[in-house]
């Protein structure tokens, strides 16, 4: 039997509860203040609405009109959701000179039951959300009580039907275990390094995605964007190889790059990386192959203009629709973001060549995460799908013995180098760019160092070099191994 699932409201999360929640059951989001509760909470309740489900808000810390009012601001739609606001009103503090016999707890907790039940018996809402279980425990007398009246308000519920959902204010002086007991799921909040976080840490009677996974809150209410997960889109693909549009280059290479596979560009700054990937790029789209370019280092106008200025016919392809530049601003997306903007191209599109340009800028992306498990996660995914994927990486020494700073090397089924050499003739010398091949899994290659020119008619791979004062050193890694 196939459990019942309710959305949550947000694709990213149902994705990551693999469909929502098991209807019936209750559920806890823990973290602190600002991470994003209520909005969620929002989101889960509009669903319902909009399903025609009756929705109940019970609000023990905001007045339902504030609630209301910050609602609408998101562009939320509240209408159909009933608020049962037990929030402290303006006359507490003048009824509580009266409490002379009674502590407000044992005072206040009877009502508030009251008018807990009588609401949901009114109502009968299939969705409930309260905000939050952490005031419930101010109106226990000790937290024996507190844990037998949380335990008897969510099995009310439940009885009847309703998908609870709570929030719970978490902190080291005041951990919320005893909820967490209780719940059959927990979903964690958290304020990472640039933006929040969301994982579920227990969901009883079913599986989900592993997290952390990005959690942003925009003027529209909140975004999840899940962890990627490499096998998640397998694709079957037909063997081939794609040109670079350089006939001795494509020598070099014997005849191309294969379709599913990952290569690194790699050499120091202004040596022609990013120029002689966008080559390969724009050869591909020309031939009816759609290719995606990320560029986190320039521009996307600066880069088409550069490429434009040497006879490549970018602005044509763009226009074509085979070819799309996308300005990436390293500041501003994550890795779990930019992830899923590379799928959500992948997948609607049918882009069959990324381009992320750079590495380096890649790397601020994800804001001091692990980049060698981030990059592989993505480059594996995107093999995994039938997609070529190029990587520009820059390296710091002008000459060096490292193919890579950050010890990404492995990921690669196939290694250009372009470096700066120095070529000897008749006693006078000169400085060249050089580029040749160090790794090709899927065929052989030649091995030699041929002459890279960018000229204005476009790129031009000479003969072979002689005479070299700084020849090809061993592949070598970031870490210095072979």
């Amino acid at each position: 039997m196939v459990d019942q699932r309710a959305s949550s409201g947000i694709s990213g999360l149902d994705e990551i509860l693999f469909g929502g929640f098991i209807a019936g059951r209750s559920y806890l989001i823990s973290g602190p203040p600002g991470t994003g509760k209520t909005t969620l909470g929002w989101h889960f309740l509009e669903e319902g609405a909009a399903r025609g489900e009756p929705a109940l808000f019970v609000t023990f810390g905001e007045a339902e009109a504030e609630l209301r009012e910050n609602a609408r601001r998101t562009g939320f739609d509240t209408s159909g959701i009933t608020v049962l606001d037990l929030s402290p009103s303006s006359q507490l503090f003048a009824e509580m000179q009266s409490y002379d016999i009674f502590s407000p707890s044992e005072v206040e907790r009877e009502p508030i039951t009251r008018r807990i039940v009588a609401e949901i018996d009114a109502t009968g809402p299939r969705r409930v959300f309260v905000d939050s279980m952490t005031s419930l425990r101010y109106l226990a007398a000790d937290v024996h009580e507190y844990r037998r009246q949380a335990l008897s308000f969510v099995r009310y519920l439940v009885a009847r039907g309703a998908i609870l959902l709570m929030t719970s204010e978490t902190s080291a002086e005041q951990p919320d275990d005893d909820l967490r007991f209780l719940a059959d799921g927990v979903l964690e909040v958290a304020l990472g390094r640039r933006t929040r976080t969301i994982g579920v840490t227990k969901l009883r009677g079913s599986d989900f995605r592993s997290g952390p996974h990005t959690l942003r809150l925009t003027e529209r209410g909140a975004v999840v964007f899940p962890r990627l997960v490499p096998d998640a889109d397998r694709a079957p693909y037909a063997a081939s190889q794609i040109k670079t549009g350089v006939r001795e280059l494509d020598r070099v290479l014997e005849g191309g790059l294969e379709r599913g596979t990952v290569t690194l560009i790699t050499g120091p700054t202004g040596v022609g990386k990013t120029t002689l990937t966008m080559q390969f790029v724009t050869t591909a789209a020309a031939a009816g192959i759609r290719a995606a370019v990320y560029t986190f280092d320039e521009r996307g106008e600066t880069l088409m203009r550069r490429c434009e200025t040497i006879g490549m016919p970018v602005a044509a392809e763009m226009e074509n629709g085979t070819l799309r530049i996308m300005e990436v601003e390293s500041l501003r997306y994550g890795a779990d973001e930019f992830a899923n903007l590379v799928r959500r191209d992948v997948l609607d599109n049918r882009t069959e060549i990324v381009m992320i340009d750079s590495v380096a800028g890649y790397r601020v992306a994800i804001a001091g995460e692990d980049l060698v498990e981030r990059l592989h996660a993505l480059c594996r995914y995107l093999v995994n799908a039938g997609v070529t994927v190029l990587l520009v990486n820059e390296l710091q020494e002008l000459i060096t013995s490292k193919v890579s700073d950050a010890g990404i090397s492995y990921l690669a089924d196939n290694i250009l180098q372009l470096r700066y050499v120095e070529q000897i003739v008749d006693g006078a010398s000169r400085l060249l760019r050089g580029v040749g091949v160090l790794k090709k899994r899927l065929s052989g290659f030649e091995n030699t160092i041929r002459e890279l020119r960018i000229t204005e008619h476009g790129l031009a791979v000479g003969r072979p070099l002689a005479g070299l004062i700084t020849p090809f050193v061993e592949h070598r890694d970031g870490d210095g191994r072979a």
